[in-house]
């Protein structure tokens, strides 16, 4: 099973909670390395993103592990080392 990309997440964050604060883009090496709260997106928004990697790749993740992991590099890494369960559609 592939890795989520930033573009894959991005996708995911814009379908599920949508677009980032005006002026902010999810794209680009520097978009990893910058805080998830800078792009308007909260905790909230995060586990429902990470509900749906979850279901679609299955992907275990812990919501304290999520928390935890303030900027898409971070969870990104998080998502790479998480079990996989087997995806469900």
């Amino acid at each position: 099973m592939s890795d989520i990309t930033l573009a894959e997440l991005s996708a995911l964050l814009l379908e599920c909670v949508g677009a980032p604060e005006e002026g902010m883009s999810l794209d680009g090496e520097e978009a990893l390395d910058t805080p998830f709260l800078e792009f308007g997106y909260d905790s909230l928004a995060l586990l429902q993103v990470t509900g749906v990697i979850e279901r679609r790749h299955g992907i275990m993740l812990s919501d304290d592990a999520v928390a935890e992991a303030e900027t898409p590099r971070l969870l990104l890494n998080l998502i790479k080392e998480a079990p996989r369960a087997g995806a469900v559609r």
